[in-house]
């Protein structure tokens, strides 16, 4: 596994507001401050969030507004629950929770979250851990939705290594619990290094090394090790 990320355009629209090409349909209002809320967190972060600024990119009223959030905070959270949950399901947890190969899975993982952010990861780092440095320090309600996330993620990356090792795929010398929590400080420290840096280097680096690490938890088959020791 290589990430090439500069390949893969750019993702902007990720959370746009444009028309379901299924059913044509735009979407709801409150949708549509969700999606207009995680854009500007992500790029402004939660404090730098404007309400006014929200509801001139959904031509929304403030009325509909807090009849949909009591507060901005109360929107903050939904983002947190709701956009930013859904996105580390959709690219890590269902990966994870659907696999007994955790070597095949971590690294589909990885491609999913390339395809997903593109060149947006670069210039804005991950959504969770941009709120976690931001709002953990100072706002416990933050702190305590942000952390359930990460536990989450953790979970499902030890419980797939746990699997791994029950059914042969990968050796059972390992601890699952340090093992995951090391993968994980690996793709979130990286992609803090190549936002601060603006540079892919520290997260291609990182996922080529995160591979070279997984290929080492396969089992030897009988005759690598024969010939080994021969």
């Amino acid at each position: 596994m290589s990430l090439n990320l500069a390949e893969i355009g750019c993702m902007n629209g990720a959370m746009s507001d444009q028309l379901s090409p299924i059913t044509k349909e735009l979407p709801s209002a409150r949708q549509r401050l969700l999606e207009a809320a995680f854009s500007e967190i992500h790029k402004h972060g939660f404090q730098g969030m404007r309400v006014d600024a929200i509801l001139d990119k959904t031509s929304l009223t403030k009325g509909a507004f807090y009849h949909h959030f009591s507060s901005k905070q109360a929107l903050g959270i939904a983002v947190v629950d709701e956009l930013i949950h859904g996105k580390i399901t959709d690219i890590w947890l269902d990966t994870l929770n659907d696999s007994s190969d955790p070597i095949s899975a971590i690294q589909d993982a990885f491609e999913k979250s390339a395809e997903c952010y593109g060149m947006d990861i670069l210039m804005l780092g991950c959504p969770l851990n941009n709120l976690a440095q931001e709002m953990s320090p100072i706002n416990e309600e933050f702190r305590l939705h942000i952390n359930q996330i990460f536990h989450q993620w953790h979970l499902a990356l030890v419980g797939v290594l746990q699997r791994g090792i029950k059914t042969g795929n990968i050796i059972g010398e390992i601890d699952p619990q340090s093992v995951a929590t090391f993968i994980l400080a690996c793709v979130e420290g990286s992609i803090g290094l190549a936002k601060n840096e603006r540079d892919l280097a520290p997260i291609i680096r990182t996922t080529d090394e995160i591979d070279r690490y997984l290929g080492t938890l396969r089992p030897r088959s009988p005759a690598s090790s024969a010939k080994k020791y021969s």
